[in-house]
């Protein structure tokens, strides 16, 4: 039985438009493979951490709504937090097991949302991955739904930390072969983490710009956001 394309709404759409617009002109933005994320049902994106433009990155090229977790501070402003709970984002609270928080990500995920998330858990000091934490990965095998390693690629460099505003640096994003819903239900969660931290490294490993201050604009195989 074929799945209808989720509805997006016309709030969602503009702003996600002109996160677009400024992706290519300010960042000269790529997005690759786009063809490895589902159009539909649920499905989780697992993305390296480099900066506070990932989850816009992640999310943008993609023609569906994406859900997020955000921590819990950034909704105590009413104004910022009515507009990241309209862009589907909910709160998460940091250093405790959030037993909520995982709940919501379950229920976003069987309702067939794409829920990006950062297993990671924090922003990278130097640009490089973390460890990758197993807890949002194993929400995702109790769901039965794909897992697409995302890889961010330049963000570090556009926007580190301690940085009060994004510098005009190349941003890449590139999607991975997908874990797909039949591996994420009957692997166990070490290999889906072992699978997910590969094919990141993978990425990294292949991107032209290494230590060259963000990534070059690959066209084979681009899907243009």
């Amino acid at each position: 039985m074929s799945q209808s394309k989720p509805t997006v709404r016309w709030g969602y759409r503009f702003l996600r438009g002109l996160s677009r617009l400024i992706f290519k002109l300010y960042f000269r933005g790529r997005v690759l493979e786009l063809k490895r994320v589902p159009e539909t049902g649920g499905v989780l994106l697992a993305c390296n951490h480099q900066s506070f433009l990932d989850p816009v990155a992640a999310a943008l090229a993609l023609p569906r709504e994406c859900h997020f977790m955000a921590r819990d501070t950034l909704f105590r402003n009413p104004l910022f937090g009515r507009l990241i709970v309209y862009l589907n984002a909910f709160p998460v609270k940091r250093g405790a097991a959030d037993i909520s928080a995982v709940k919501e990500i379950l229920r976003r995920l069987r309702n067939e949302a794409a829920v990006v998330v950062f297993p990671e858990a924090t922003r990278t000091r130097d640009g490089s991955i973390g460890k990758i934490n197993a807890n949002s990965l194993s929400i995702a095998k109790k769901a039965g739904v794909p897992i697409v390693p995302t890889f961010i690629d330049g963000a570090f460099e556009a926007f580190p930390r301690g940085s009060r505003w994004p510098r005009p640096r190349k941003i890449r994003v590139t999607y991975a072969e997908a874990i797909t819903d039949v591996q994420a239900r009957e692997w166990p969660v070490e290999r889906i983490v072992e699978t997910v931290t590969q094919r990141l490294h993978e990425i990294q490993q292949q991107s032209p710009f290494k230590g060259k201050g963000g990534p070059n604009m690959i066209h084979h195989n681009a899907a243009s956001s």
